[in-house]
Order: structure tokens, then C-alpha cells, then sequence
């Protein structure tokens, strides 16, 4: 089959709105938590949230929206905008520029768009009332697009013209990394040459306070106390919203174009735990599953994973299943160096998947493991396992970024050096 590539990242993140900025945030151990106002306003447990700044969306009308000056739309493409596609369309812009790609590349039949969100909750409720009280012979079809799950798919293959395959991904928390191992598969098989994949959610109370009624999410108000992945101490996540895309690419038809690489796509696993609508199966057997899946797909050893992205969130139960997945695969003869860079970036519930396969090809390109940030005691569960707790300064060479979703849908990505 084809070798799969990446050439391109961009960023729109709760700790940098470009590579750049994401960068320099991990490398100094910077977080992007803070105190939510609004959130807070709206209840008396969750205050926190990973926000995206210079981005605000104050009300439905996208003529009161702000955000950065170099991203622009007219006036007729914001009316069937979502916050998360605004994201979107600057992480995309920046990966294009990134990859060095011309207009034709990016709107060619060989190139395709495989995106992940879970849609507006904001504007999906907006819509449904106007339906409602003003009726549907008043509700316009731009408020109507802004209410479906996959408005993000509809606005960026309009946005750049895309010709080339096209989905939107749903499965939870792991969609964005069903995205990407799908897009790999793809140019694999020789059916797209580009593949963009793109990982993306709003950071708005809607999409926040249903995983509050959950109990996933942490009730801390000081941003250096949560979310803080493996310790004794953790009690629950934190969301985040913002964009990242990546560009996938055939091996050949990036060399023959003279691309720079970031890293290339080993494989890729999945599987399900086949036990519980929200918990995750304690033993971590799905995850373990899908990394074994990974690692046959890719043809490599334990012993050659130099550092895992785990999905840990800060949820006992989650955390303690990856934890036992880990120590399943990798056992004794084979330790990686693992964190969490959730405790920086918070939890992009769609987006997470793509955001931290971007942050693992960062971490190849400029030779660096990040920490898992925030921990004061780890937890005794993480014995056997070698959790970074401090930024590692040695280049790795294979990276698994796992994700886990609700529903057990559980997803392993590997990086290589080119």
C-alpha cells in the first residue's frame, strides 16, 4: 500500500491560535484553563473551560461575532456558520499554507475532507425553537443549517471547494482519530492523494453543561488544579473548543512536490470495549485491542514506542482503563514515555483525537516529549507506567496517540520520523 504522510498542521487551540503558539505553550508548560464567566453564570459547579481567545460569539447573529483579522468571511458565508467552523476555516487556512498547498491541490477530485464535530448545541437549540415558535414557513434555511450535527462538513467542502471524498465522523470523544485512520486508508489504497482532516467543537455552555449533569466534569476553580490526568487527586475533565487539521498526504506525490514532513503514518487501530454506554470497560481490554491493532498495522514492537499521547482526561475510571491497557501492551520489557497534554489544553471532546495526533507530529518535528502537567501526587495505579511529569527533551521517534469515546469506541494512532 502507499505511504501516508503529514504536511501540514494548523491550529486554532485553548494554548495557541497557530503552530507556532502551540509550540512555544508546550515547550514552557502553559495551559489554557481559565474561569469561564459565563459558564459560571449558568450553574454552581463547573466554572472552568479551555478557551479559544480572540474568538467571541456573544449572540446567534454572526454580525456580532469577533475574531482574529486574518480570518475573513463575507457576509453570505457567515450566515450558515457554526463557531466551530469559524475555528475550522483558520486552522485549515494555516494548514494549507503549512503544506505549501497551491488552490488546485486543494480543490482537486484526488484531494478529500474527512471532519469531526458534534455540531452546534447552541444553534442546533436555536434553530429547533424558531421552528417552533416562529414556524418553519419563517425559519430560514441558514438557521436551519446552523442546527445540523454535520455543519461543519457542509461549510468547509463549500468553503474550499472540495472534490474529493468527504464525511462527517461521529463517535464521541474518538471521532476526530476515526477521521484521520480513515483518511490514512484512503491514500493507502491509492483512492485520494490529500486528505485534510479536521477535529473541531465550539467552547460555548451548551456543549459544556450536559457532561456537567454527567458528573465527568471537574467542580475546581482554580485553573492549576484541573484537569490533572494520573493524580490521586483528579476529579474530572475540563472542555475545550477550537479546531486542528491536518494534511495527509501520498509519500511520492509529497516528495515529487518537494513538501516538508512532519511525520508519517505508521497504522492505526480500533475497537470497542462492548460494555457500557458512558463508563469505559475497567480493564481497558478495547483500548489494549486497538493499540495491539496499531501496532500489527504499522509492523512494530512494543519496545519501539518512544512516547504515548494518552487520552486520559482526568476521570478515575477513564484513566485507570488506559492504565491498564497500557500495562497490558507494553508490560514490563517495554516502557514509553506517556503524558497527557489534556492538562494544557483541556478536553476538545471531537476535536481531541486530531488535536493531539497534530501535537505528536509537533513533538517528532522538534524533538520534544511535553509533560503531563499538574500533577502534585500521581496516582499508585500509575506504577509500572512511565508518566512524564516534567517536559522530556529527547526526540521521539514512534508516537501512539490514543482516543476513547462513550459507547467504548477506542482508537490508536501511530507516528513516525519521516
Amino acid at each position: 500500500m502507499n505511504r501516508v504522510v503529514v504536511t501540514g498542521l494548523g491550529f486554532i487551540s485553548s494554548i495557541g491560535n497557530n503552530r507556532a503558539a502551540v509550540l512555544d505553550s508546550l515547550r514552557a508548560g502553559r495551559g489554557g484553563i481559565e474561569l469561564m464567566p459565563e459558564l459560571a453564570a449558568m450553574n454552581d459547579r463547573v466554572k472552568l473551560a479551555g478557551t479559544v481567545k480572540g474568538f467571541h460569539f456573544p449572540t446567534s447573529d454572526p454580525l456580532d461575532w469577533s475574531f482574529p483579522e486574518n480570518v475573513q468571511f463575507s457576509r453570505t458565508q457567515l450566515r450558515t456558520m457554526i463557531p466551530n467552523a469559524v475555528y475550522s476555516v483558520a486552522a485549515m487556512e494555516e494548514a494549507i499554507s503549512d503544506a505549501q498547498l497551491d488552490p488546485t491541490l486543494v480543490s482537486s477530485p484526488e484531494t478529500g475532507l474527512y471532519c469531526a464535530s458534534a455540531g452546534s448545541a447552541w444553534l442546533t437549540h436555536l434553530a429547533i425553537e424558531s421552528v417552533l415558535t416562529r414556524g418553519p414557513a419563517r425559519t430560514s434555511a441558514p438557521t436551519v443549517v446552523t442546527g445540523m450535527p454535520n455543519s461543519l462538513h457542509l461549510n468547509l467542502t463549500a468553503r474550499f471547494a472540495i472534490k474529493g471524498a468527504s464525511v462527517a465522523f461521529n463517535s464521541a470523544c474518538a471521532s476526530s482519530s476515526h477521521a484521520l485512520g480513515s483518511a490514512c486508508d484512503l491514500i493507502r489504497l491509492g483512492r485520494q492523494k490529500i486528505m485534510f482532516v479536521v477535529g473541531a467543537e465550539d467552547c460555548h455552555p451548551y456543549n459544556i453543561l450536559p457532561f456537567a449533569s454527567l458528573r465527568a466534569l471537574s467542580s475546581q476553580s482554580d485553573p492549576a488544579l484541573a484537569p490533572r490526568p494520573f493524580d490521586v487527586s483528579r476529579d474530572g475533565f475540563v472542555i475545550t473548543g477550537g479546531s486542528a487539521v491536518l494534511v495527509l498526504e501520498d509519500a511520492d506525490h509529497a516528495a515529487a512536490r518537494g513538501a516538508s514532513i512532519y511525520a508519517e503514518v505508521k497504522g492505526w487501530g480500533q475497537a470497542s470495549d462492548g460494555y457500557d454506554v458512558v463508563a469505559p470497560d475497567p480493564s481497558g481490554d478495547g483500548l489494549a485491542r486497538a493499540m495491539r491493532n496499531a501496532l500489527q498495522d504499522a509492523h512494530l514492537h512494543v519496545s519501539e514506542v518512544d512516547y504515548i499521547n494518552a487520552h486520559a482526561t482526568a476521570t478515575s475510571a477513564g484513566d485507570l482503563a488506559e492504565l491498564n491497557a497500557l500495562k497490558s501492551v507494553f508490560k514490563n520489557n517495554a516502557r514509553p514515555k506517556v503524558s497527557s497534554t489534556k492538562a494544557f489544553t483541556g478536553h476538545g471532546l471531537s476535536l481531541a483525537g486530531a488535536l493531539e495526533a497534530a501535537i505528536s507530529c509537533l513533538a517528532i518535528r522538534e524533538g520534544f516529549m511535553p509533560a503531563s502537567a499538574k500533577i502534585e501526587l500521581l496516582d499508585p495505579a500509575c506504577d509500572g507506567v512511565s508518566i512524564l511529569t516534567s517536559r522530556c527533551d529527547e526526540r521521539p521517534r514512534v508516537v501512539m496517540s490514543n482516543s476513547s469515546g462513550f459507547g467504548g469506541a477506542n482508537v490508536a494512532l501511530i507516528f513516525a520520523e519521516p
